[in-house]
């Protein structure tokens, strides 16, 4: 979807540079496909690449063409990368704040109350009818998926 979907979704990434474990090296992968995930987004691949690579994972018999369809990714997708030197209580806060500085910034451009919204209230709503359910385990007159998360959570 983020690759090839029809709508451009733009997309974050959250690296820590330095890890909170002794893995060095699998800190290293992730960072490397960190970048990388930014990197294709960005860039893409053009049909005429993708058509003149061979795909070992690939059935034999595939069309090329087929297969350089499915291959090809428009690129110019957008994304932002926040780098994190360690992964603290004080660079954790600090991203939240940003978020939190963020939503308060559009809200105030697009004419919102982006921390009073009716959706949210909604949602509290909803909240107080489903509490009593957590204890008595009713799910009568909910919605399937809703009933369905109920049972999975309180078991």
């Amino acid at each position: 979807m983020l690759h090839q979907g029809t709508d451009v979704v733009p997309v974050e990434f959250l690296a820590v540079r330095e890890p909170s474990h002794p893995h060095r090296d699998l800190q290293v992968k992730a960072l490397a496909n960190c970048l990388a995930q930014s990197q294709a987004l960005m860039l893409g691949k053009p049909a005429s690449q993708a058509r003149g690579e061979r795909v070992p994972t690939a059935a034999p018999g595939i069309d090329a063409g087929q297969l350089a369809r499915h291959r090809t990714f428009p690129g110019n997708r957008p994304s932002t990368t926040l780098v994190l030197e360690s992964l603290t209580p004080r660079s954790l806060g600090a991203l939240v704040a940003m978020y939190e500085h963020r939503v308060f910034t559009a809200g105030t451009v697009w004419g919102i109350n982006s921390f009073d919204q009716w959706g949210v209230e909604l949602g509290k709503a909803l909240c107080s009818e489903l509490l009593p359910r957590w204890t008595s385990g009713d799910t009568s007159g909910l919605d399937p998926s809703t009933a369905s998360l109920l049972r999975r959570l309180r078991s």
